[in-house]
């Protein structure tokens, strides 16, 4: 899901160039890899899993995959298919499952000693983190056929002008409605087409006595994963926080709380408890992801989702979540062929439509998208969300990010509590990131 989220290349040989044979068995990761990562995870959601060697210490014929998947046991769908695309490379796989915020640190700590995984599956804002810090291969260099993957999702692999792995799927965020709440409130949801109409909704809700739109502001990197759509839909970038369209964004929440269509509880909520709120079913809105469409089903009340509009229409960029299937430096370069096949496989048309139904994830190609939707029409706004949705880490951002956020997450918390205007809270982010 979530997740989070500028360190020098730690060893003198270039990025492109991945062969290990002559550099020590430790690795000296720098400090700032080490903090951006520490930062880079706080946000990330899953169970937690057991220790694992890296490749080195497997036999010739075993590859590692350390993926963030604890909840799939061996005889869960996803096991089965990297046993299958084992057998298919004439290989066994040794899986380990971590806690997707113990992961990176255990990769990290693994490239120190030059005994990385063969494969890394990994939250998409880690990415830049790990290829900073020297412990990823680039698709030139591994051979990964990236040409049918949408752009705007492989971006959050990329940094410095190279690419990283390629992702496995996507989730984002939307807006869930509440229908009966809408109706009552004689709100038709064909005319939110942008802020000014949203917000015109949230005032006719109000009046009819409901509730109008839940989030989460959290002070952590979840805040900031759900004031990115707000924010870009401004026409903001993260190289400027205190821009007048990143105001404005600022603006639109800080009012809709003070005016009482958003709940003071938003400056708490994580996205957990902010879909407590909508299930409630007194909500006209909430913003959330495509994980909770299981929940969403049982909630008791007819829904349906919205792409986040734009403050002028159209559908607002939102932030990817979703994991990357990435290549580790090997001191054995003759590993890399066989590990290519195992992604070539698994991110294969046919395995990707699988492994994202299980995840609840859009796939990253527009092909299995297409199938998606053919299979389940309620997927069409997600894919929607999808095809405008932006990596957190894009724009050559890469382990900037982490500081920005967290600037970010703090001017939302001062605005929402009324302790700054919006204006000088972001202008207090930026001088500070700066």
């Amino acid at each position: 899901m979530l997740e989070k989220p500028v360190p020098r290349r730690p060893h003198a040989k270039n990025p492109k160039e991945p062969a290990m044979n002559s550099t020590p068995r430790h690795r000296r990761l720098t400090a700032a890899a080490l903090t951006a990562l520490a930062v880079a995870v706080t946000a990330t959601a899953c169970g937690s899993g057991s220790d694992g060697a890296g490749s080195n210490t497997a036999d010739s014929g075993t590859y590692t995959i350390w993926d963030p998947y604890p909840q799939f046991d061996k005889s869960s769908a996803w096991a089965k298919l990297l046993d299958s695309c084992g057998t298919e490379a004439g290989v066994k796989i040794k899986r380990t499952a971590f806690d997707t915020s113990d992961l990176p640190n255990k990769a990290l700590l693994a490239a120190q000693q030059d005994n990385s995984a063969d494969l890394l599956v990994v939250d998409n804002p880690v990415v830049s983190t790990l290829a900073e810090a020297g412990v990823l291969t680039t698709t030139d260099d591994n051979k990964l056929d990236t040409s049918e993957t949408d752009p705007n999702l492989l971006a959050a692999g990329r940094t410095g002008g190279k690419t990283y792995g390629t992702p496995i799927g996507a989730n984002t965020l939307a807006l869930y409605y509440n229908k009966e709440v809408l109706k009552e409130a004689g709100v038709d949801i064909a005319s939110v087409k942008d802020w000014t109409s949203l917000t015109a909704a949230l005032a006719k809700v109000d009046q009819a006595g409901k509730k109008g739109i839940t989030f989460s502001a959290i002070g952590t990197e979840e805040g900031s994963f759900q004031f990115l759509p707000w924010f870009w839909g401004a026409g903001a970038e993260l190289t400027a926080l205190d821009s007048a369209e990143g105001t404005a964004a600022l603006q639109l929440w800080t009012d809709w709380v003070k005016k009482g269509y958003a709940p003071n509880s938003v400056i708490n909520n994580t996205q957990t408890t902010s879909w407590q709120e909508f299930a409630s079913g007194d909500y006209a809105f909430a913003e959330n992801g495509t994980w909770q469409l299981a929940n969403a089903k049982k909630a008791g009340f007819a829904y349906g989702v919205l792409p986040i509009p734009g403050a002028r229409g159209g559908t607002a960029a939102a932030p990817t979540g979703g994991e990357f299937v990435t290549l580790p430096v090997q001191g054995d370069t003759g590993r890399y062929a066989t590990s290519q096949k195992l992604v070539a496989c698994l991110t294969n048309t046919d395995n990707l439509y699988d492994t994202d139904t299980t995840l609840s994830y859009v796939a990253p190609t527009s092909e299995v998208q297409a199938k998606q939707v053919s299979a389940n029409a309620e997927l069409k706004p997600w894919v929607d969300a999808v095809k405008a949705a932006r990596g957190r880490t894009s724009d050559d951002l890469g382990t900037k990010y982490p500081k920005i956020s967290e600037q970010m997450w703090k001017a939302v918390q001062s605005a929402l509590s009324g302790s700054k205007s919006p204006k000088d809270a972001l202008a207090a982010a930026q001088s500070a990131v700066k």
